[in-house]
């Protein structure tokens, strides 16, 4: 009889069993990863592909992690099928050139039949094909049955990071729910029958560009168990979604909608099901620091939360609803992700927001397919279909539905190749974890050592030319004038990372100079760009590393205002206000947060002054390096989505600030000098942004202030706490004299318009009037055709004008009778305003147009009079 485990217990046992075993349990990285050739953390060794690609060294032998993962390349099928999923968490062990292919077979083994309980005749294994070694480990070390073992081709058991690079062989654990139908015919591609539960992935050899394979000197193992499929095993469940990993969120969306999941037909459930999936997804995506947007991750998130709201909508659930589902996501989440609690707030903002904008859209959606159809086509197209439901949201069905309400078609085919194009682009994206994609730069970790940091302490050091590169390529040496990027042995550079900005300053040899203008980080290498301004540089070279003070002096002043002024936020805005990211430059700071409206004036008042108050005060600043447990105890605040490693360095300000980071400061806030906020904005949806100066750069901002202030009061002869005063006059003056003239321009077209009448035309039993108005604004245009129109009774009138260089307005006024003959202003001016390179719109009886090309106006005019004339008379 298996174990009867709640998903919890799942994880908690798998991690208890493998730190059991000497693996030191590691928690989950952000859903933001490092790498940048991955959008989202779409496995579980993701974290660690600079150990499997030799860039960094791994800090324990043996890991065991659940990672939490999204990937969305199959989105479509989630809901559908029994175990596709946007949100899963991967269980993990991982050896780094330590143990092999038998222990991790045996461990995989015990934790299977000890642990778990599952019955050995229920459990199948798959091996490479070639892979003789682990068949053999199979059938003799752990005793299966020859015939039970299947060997599988490539596709299915041999993994590969991409082209070139890390590969090797692979064992698939299977788990039967049919052991009846018997061992004669095993198919494991019977997903009725059989489901993947664990993967073992013996990364043995090297490929080259040619498909040559060399073993590896350091074999390693990277493993991946399904929670969601481990639940569905061993509590019996029928699929992944009715474990209690996720069926609780399903009867949440069920209760809101007041239907019965197991009374529902296959439709509705699949849209609980999507609601129970995606909810997972967005509550984790935004406590990793993930905001809804039009691009990148942000739009990634933004889709999740427009499935999930439309999938409510078609269970029947009217109005907001997805906190409500979000607050079951957290309650199941925060035992192992406990921060998904602390940004609860957050979380549900964000989520509220992005409901309410899309309800907005739907809307909107409805009104365009109204359009679509008014236009009364033969069919509404594949494509008009897909935008509807990529863009608003439309289920083809419900696009369907209302069409056939009109007696239209959809064309369902075009819609799938619409689809599938999508879809295909998705998967480019997401199909692997290329662990080759790398550059010059970071092919370097193969052969450099990590450079050895001393910019916390020293500010200038001998140091030796360990790599060389020009253009991204390595160099045996370079002449003066070139650009180079150059590695040292040890350096008091600092390298970007955290925000702050990399240092400046000058390698100095004994008959070369180079000016280093940047320093970046790759994997712990520190890479000093620069120009040779004198002699030849050479690897090997010894030189003397003398960083800028002057600009470090700076940046520290504006690093340690940062930590001040999240300290600020949370005291006078919200406790709860997290870091969004954030720059520290020589010049400036800028520093984002989650927070959901604009930072009022006055707060902005109080947080200057209480940062220049911890300024005067002169607090001694503390820097030590412990355990992140430790840290995190004492209450050091860490950026969420930043990777820690096992030691942290903490920065306090005692009874101000304490954080986690590796960044440079000032030893007492007094050296920071003044503080300025020049900027608060919305920067996306939820993030607000402050940008603010700091110590020499105050200095810098005020005198130009002063400058323009100055300049002002020559110009208005007025004292400076005069010029508000004097401005307002002048800005009330202004508005009064442009109402003039607006109302002077009316009536001057008024009067050019009353000579036009004579020009009116008969058509049946109206009259119409078509011409152009010299000089005349849009407003003043709307005026006049009003007027002739009121003057003629029955009839249309279309008048246009040139008010400003490279500008055309157009104006249509149509009567009742004029419109029950078929004709709308605001399709016909629309119409005339394409031939002068424009558009627009508006009621039937009265709209407006512009265009961009003033000499087209006269045509346009002309074809618009023999148009109503001809529909007319």
């Amino acid at each position: 009889m298996v174990a009867s485990l709640s998903g919890a217990q799942i994880r908690q046992a798998f991690l208890d069993f493998y730190a059991a075993k000497g693996h030191k349990i590691l928690p989950s990285a952000s859903l933001v990863p490092e790498d940048p050739t991955v959008l989202l953390t779409i496995a579980g060794m993701l974290p660690f592909k600079p150990i499997f690609l030799g860039q960094r060294d791994a800090e324990v032998p043996r890991a065991t992690t659940s990672q939490k993962c999204i990937r969305t390349n199959d989105i479509e099928n989630v809901g559908k099928t029994a175990r596709h999923h946007t949100y899963f968490e991967m269980l993990g062990n991982f050896s780094f050139g330590d143990y092999f292919k038998e222990q991790a077979i045996a461990w995989a083994w015990e934790l299977s039949t000890e642990v778990y309980k599952l019955p050995p005749d229920r459990i199948v294994p798959s091996v490479f094909e070639e892979d003789d070694e682990a068949f053999a480990i199979w059938r003799d070390k752990i005793g299966i049955p020859e015939h039970r073992i299947q060997r599988m081709g490539a596709d299915d058991n041999f993994w590969a990071s991409g082209p070139t690079g890390p590969c090797g062989p692979c064992s698939e654990l299977y788990y039967d729910f049919h052991p009846e139908k018997g061992d004669d015919k095993i198919d494991l591609e019977d997903d009725a029958r059989f489901i993947e539960y664990y993967n073992l992935v013996f990364m043995e050899y090297n490929q080259d560009s040619e498909g040559n394979l060399t073993p590896l000197q350091n074999k390693n193992i990277d493993t991946g168990m399904g929670l969601e499929r481990m639940a569905q095993i061993l509590q019996g469940a029928p699929n992944n979604y009715e474990t209690d990993l996720i069926f609780p969120i399903i009867e949440t969306a069920a209760k809101i909608a007041d239907i019965k999941y197991k009374k529902s037909k296959a439709k509705t459930k699949t849209s609980l099901k999507v609601v129970g999936d995606h909810v997972r997804s967005v509550v984790q995506m935004i406590a990793d620091g993930i905001t809804a947007s039009n691009v990148g991750r942000g739009y990634v998130l933004r889709r999740l939360i427009r499935r999930v709201v439309r999938h409510g909508q078609l269970i029947g659930i009217d109005g907001a609803f997805i906190t409500q589902v979000a607050e079951t996501a957290i309650a199941s989440l925060e035992v192992a992700y406990p921060e998904v609690r602390d940004r609860e707030k957050i979380i549900k903002t964000e989520l509220e927001r992005e409901e309410a904008q899309f309800l907005k859209t739907l809307n909107r959606g409805e009104k365009l397919l109204g359009e679509m159809m008014a236009k009364k086509p033969k069919q509404i197209s594949g494509k008009e279909a897909f935008d509807l439901y990529d863009t608003y949201g439309f289920p083809l069905e419900l696009t369907q539905e209302i069409a056939a309400e009109q007696g239209l078609t959809v064309d369902e085919d075009g819609f799938t190749k619409a689809m599938k194009e999508q879809q295909d682009r998705g998967r480019s994206a997401h199909k692997t974890i290329d662990l080759t994609v790398q550059s010059a730069l970071e092919q370097l970790a193969a052969t450099v050592h990590p450079t050895d940091f001393l910019g916390y302490t020293d500010f200038s050091a001998k140091a030796k030319v360990v790599a060389l590169l020009v253009k991204g390529e390595t160099v045996e040496s370079a002449k003066a004038g070139t650009e180079v990027q150059i590695a040292l042995d040890q350096t008091p550079f600092y390298a970007e990372s955290g925000g702050q900005i990399g240092d400046r300053g000058y390698l100095n040899g004994k008959d070369v100079v180079v000016r280093i203008e940047d320093v970046q980080k790759e994997s712990n290498i520190f890479i000093h760009y620069g120009r040779i301004e004198r002699g030849t540089l050479k690897k090997g070279d010894k030189l003397t590393a003398q960083i800028d003070l002057a600009c470090r002096r700076q940046v520290q002043a504006h690093h340690t205002a940062t930590h001040l002024l999240q300290a600020a936020l949370k005291n006078i805005v919200d406790e709860s206000i997290g870091q969004a990211g954030s720059l520290v430059a020589f010049d400036r700071l800028r520093f984002d947060f989650n927070y959901n409206q604009a930072v009022s004036p006055e707060q902005i008042q109080e947080i200057e002054t209480q940062i220049n108050t911890w300024i005067a005060e002169a607090h001694a600043t503390e820097t030590e390096v412990m355990p992140i447990t430790e840290a995190k105890a004492k209450g050091a605040v860490a950026m969420f989505g930043e990777k820690y490693g096992s030691e942290v360095r903490v920065m306090d300000v005692p009874g101000v600030s304490m954080e986690l980071c590796g960044g440079t400061h000032v030893k007492n806030t007094s050296e920071i000098g003044l503080f300025k906020i020049v900027a608060e904005v919305g920067v996306a949806s939820g993030v607000r942004r402050i940008e603010a100066i700091a110590g020499p750069a105050v200095l810098d901002y005020l005198n130009v202030r002063d400058a323009v202030v100055r300049d002002l009061s020559d110009r208005f002869k007025a004292k400076p706490e005069e010029l508000p005063e004097r401005i307002t006059t002048l800005q009330t003056d202004l508005k009064t004299a442009q109402k003039q003239l607006d109302a002077l321009k009316a009536q001057l077209a008024l009067v050019k318009s009353e000579q036009l009448l004579d020009q009116a035309k008969p058509a049946g039993e109206v009259k119409v009037l078509v011409s152009q108005l010299e000089g005349v604004d849009s407003e003043s245009l709307k005026t006049a055709a009003e007027r002739l129109l009121q003057k003629l009774g029955e009839g249309a009138v279309v008048l246009g004008s040139v008010p400003a260089e490279g500008k055309v307005s157009l104006v249509a006024a149509f009567s009742p009778k004029v419109i029950e003959q078929g004709l709308q202003a605001g399709k016909f001016v629309g119409a005339i305003a394409k031939q002068c390179g424009g558009g627009g719109g508006g009621r039937p009886n009265l709209a407006q147009a512009g265009g961009r090309d003033p000499s087209k106006l006269a045509d346009a005019l002309a074809d618009a009079q023999n148009q109503l004339l001809a529909q007319l008379q």
